[in-house]
């Protein structure tokens, strides 16, 4: 066959763990000329979106305004909110986050494999992707804890930045897209730690908030700064009916 005469296929789907921040939208930019790709925030308690809410400290709604601004399809994968308050009193017990957020992640990536796996069609396994990059600590997979995600639910599990240190992410989201910066007690996102941060400051207080969390700015993407935002579909669970619906 010619190369003129190749035939199209459709494109794999691709769902993207989506916290409204630069580095899960870059990832996402990253598949989107190779993959159907989809932005997926995890909602705790979320259980049938777009009911009953948006989930702790409304972060479902900032995540898909996040993903209108960029133009892809948005959708929320539910996790219980008892994981969250587990979260919230072990980085209480800990004194950090850090292993509390892991857990956090890994929970949301089996939710969100079990998911895409089971809407797959088609001969070409769904990828569930993340915007971890190569200085991150936490969260991430080792190899073992990747290979077996991937065989036990059918999915490729895929990093793009995996390769990119913090500079070049900065560099290349600086270049794509329109980023808002600002504290992360104040940026609302939904990312694990903000909805760690609202449980732990709604039971023990700011002053406590702010000894388990060292200061640090967090990004909310705003737009792409080339103006090419594709129409987007949003997928069941997405919390498109206004006011009902509910680093990674």
């Amino acid at each position: 066959m010619a190369p003129t005469e190749t035939a199209s296929a459709a494109q794999p789907p691709a769902w993207v763990l989506f916290s409204g921040g630069k580095d899960s939208a870059l990832a996402a930019l990253c598949l989107e000329p190779f993959y159907d790709v989809t932005l997926v925030t995890v909602g705790f308690g979320v259980d049938a979106a777009p009911e009953p809410g948006w989930g702790i400290a409304r972060a479902t709604y900032h995540a898909r305004e996040a993903a209108e601004a960029i133009g892809l399809p948005h959708r929320v994968v539910s996790l219980p909110e008892s994981v969250a308050h587990e979260a919230a009193e072990r980085t209480l017990a800990d004194g950090y986050p850090r292993e509390a957020i892991q857990s956090v992640h890994e929970q949301a990536l089996e939710t969100v494999a079990a998911a895409a796996a089971a809407e797959a069609g088609g001969d070409t396994p769904p990828a569930i992707a993340d915007g971890t990059r190569r200085d991150d600590r936490v969260p991430r997979l080792d190899r073992p804890a990747i290979q077996s995600l991937e065989d036990r639910h059918g999915v490729d599990y895929l990093v793009p930045l995996r390769g990119f240190g913090r500079g070049a992410v900065d560099r290349l989201a600086r270049d794509r897209l329109e980023v808002a910066i600002g504290p992360s007690d104040e940026l609302a996102k939904a990312d694990y730690e903000a909805a760690i941060r609202t449980l732990i400051r709604r039971e023990h207080g700011h002053d406590r908030v702010d000894e388990l969390f060292p200061d640090h700015v967090q990004s909310r993407v705003v737009g792409r700064t080339d103006g090419s935002v594709p129409e987007s579909g949003n997928g069941p669970g997405d919390g498109s009916d206004g006011e009902q619906a509910g680093r990674s």
